[in-house]
């Protein structure tokens, strides 16, 4: 199986609220084959520092059906560590989405690039802030 470019995404929301709203973008980048989510995690930080991770299957009935069809198989491949790492990173009194991807878009590229004996030199993204400054000139 060949396998595109995996990012690993932290989306913050002070306050703790997240309400699932990103959701049906989510389903629509998956839905047209330009992410395959690999782990989704979310992380919530209260008002006296404590964490509480939350695994997908987890979730409420109501929450866990809006995921529906957006995560697949997932691999588990974040461990504790990773999320209580990332998690540590918080404010008090916020929350945040935690979504290892694959760049699936990528891939069909990738395998024409190694069957015509290819090989990648260089792959970086280049900072946001570093595009806006060039954009802003």
């Amino acid at each position: 199986m060949s396998l595109g470019p995996v990012e690993l995404l932290v989306i913050k929301f002070p306050g703790n609220q997240f309400t699932g709203d990103i959701v049906p973008a989510l389903k629509e980048l998956v839905d047209s084959g330009t992410i395959r989510i690999i782990d989704l995690i979310f992380a919530r930080k209260d008002k006296d520092g404590n964490v509480l991770v939350v695994e997908l299957n987890e979730l409420d009935d109501d929450a866990y059906a809006a995921y529906n069809g957006v995560v697949g198989d997932l691999s588990g491949t974040l461990t504790a560590e990773d999320v209580n790492q990332l998690a540590a990173t918080l404010e008090r009194n916020s929350s945040a989405g935690i979504m290892l991807f694959e760049n699936t878009w990528a891939t069909k590229f990738q395998n024409a690039v190694l069957k015509a004996n290819g090989k990648l030199v260089l792959n970086e993204r280049i900072p946001h802030a570093v595009v806006q400054q060039l954009i802003a000139g």
